[in-house]
């Protein structure tokens, strides 16, 4: 059965949301609601809206440092695991080793730093 809504078009009865509202804008800022989508991985302008109407903002992190601090968390758990395989075999590791595991972490801890103060200006 479809039913009429207050402006006289047609719904349908199960529709989970069936109030219409309408929305004028310029060609300009049609296009920046277009470019905002876009830039959020959003392709249903209802939706959109809906989102930013209800919520007013919306939030997509970039999480490619985080993935890049992964790589550098297994590289240092592997040179690791290398270490204390080598000191298992023969008793002993090089101080070499050591330096080299001491800079790689060096590297992780100032990636992490730099996520963390990012995700600190997230407001």
């Amino acid at each position: 059965m479809i039913t009429r809504h207050a402006a006289g078009r047609r719904t349908k009865p199960n529709r989970k949301r069936n109030i219409r509202i309408h929305l004028w804008a310029t060609k300009e800022e049609a296009a920046l609601i277009h470019d905002r989508m876009a830039r959020m991985g959003v392709t249903s302008i209802s939706a959109y809206i809906r989102k930013m109407a209800i919520d007013g903002f919306f939030i997509r992190l970039d999480l490619s440092e985080i993935q890049t601090l992964t790589t550098l968390l297994r590289r240092c758990s592997n040179n690791l695991n290398q270490y204390a395989k080598r000191a298992n075999e023969i008793g002993s590791i090089y101080a070499a080793d050591i330096e080299d595991l001491r800079v790689r972490l060096d590297v992780v801890w100032t990636a992490v730093h730099g996520i963390l103060e990012g995700l600190a200006q997230v407001k």
